[in-house]
């Protein structure tokens, strides 16, 4: 695996990134290592539980980055009572005319669960940037505003991941035309896809303002190198249960002495200590 990207002690360009290509060539290594991460990630959430701890998880990155893909490997294995996943789109008719942050405080985790983003409130300095939706004034003042949002869930105990999904030009073309041409994956394969492909270069600039702008201590951006499905996913995994492991412990808790002694007594079960 490579280190994770330090955004804050480099100056880094996400065209760039599309020099590197980590790799994971064994189909055999690919299945250990995300059975190893999925059941450590299991123990985290259990963790959470218990502890009554929250996280968010943020997903950005280019369309056809994997994004998919990689949520459906992090919940596969995961309590599904423990977790909440949000596909994020346009916002609704009652949703509009107010605060862009407004739909995301209605879709914070409770206590002891983990909430996932896929795509989320960044789409106010990206999309909505890019596309025209949102003035100059209101974009550019939407980076304070975020990492004050972000400072926010924090100061309130909550932990907040965000993973960046990243692919060059060519890799997206292939899996756009793989998409097109199978009829169980035509339908992710949208108009606004290849509309936003023709603006990639506006899309690199807002990425990297992003990044230089919303790369926090407390609330890093993890850009995981995604051109290879195996090893980005496997990455994210990883990257996802270290971030989640800080400041906890993983270690289940101690027994309940009482569940103990009715067990005994009540269904003579014994219990090895």
């Amino acid at each position: 695996m490579v280190s994770p990207i330090n955004l804050r002690n480099n100056n880094i360009c996400i065209e760039e990134l599309a020099k590197a290509h980590p790799a994971l060539e064994d189909k055999k290594a690919y299945r250990q290592a995300l059975k190893y991460w999925q059941n450590e990630l299991l123990h985290v959430q259990q963790a959470y539980y218990h502890q009554q701890k929250r996280a968010l998880i943020v997903f950005e990155g280019w369309d056809a980055a994997g994004k998919g893909g990689a949520i459906r490997r992090i919940t596969e294995k995961l309590d599904p009572r423990g977790y909440a996943v949000y596909p994020i789109s346009a916002p609704h008719e009652e949703e509009q005319g107010k605060h862009y942050l407004y739909r995301f405080f209605n879709k914070l985790p409770s206590k002891g669960c983990l909430t996932i983003f896929d795509r989320s409130y960044y789409g106010r300095v990206l999309v909505e940037r890019v596309e025209g939706l949102a003035t100059h004034a209101q974009w550019q003042r939407a980076y304070q505003e975020i990492n004050e949002f972000e400072r926010l869930l924090i100061d309130d105990d909550v932990k907040v991941i965000k993973l960046f999904l990243h692919i060059n030009e060519d890799e997206q073309l292939k899996r756009f035309e793989e998409r097109l041409n199978n009829p169980f994956k035509r339908w992710k394969l949208t108009a606004e896809d290849v509309r936003n492909r023709q603006k990639r270069e506006d899309y690199i600039h807002a990425y990297n303002d992003m990044f230089c702008k919303t790369d926090t201590e407390t609330a890093p951006w993890h850009i995981i190198l995604a051109e290879h499905k195996w090893y980005a996913r496997v990455k994210i995994l990883e990257t996802i249960v270290s971030a989640l492991s800080e400041d906890i412990v993983v270690a289940p808790p101690e027994i309940d002495r009482e569940v103990v002694k009715l067990a005994k007594q009540q269904l003579g079960l014994s219990v090895k200590e």
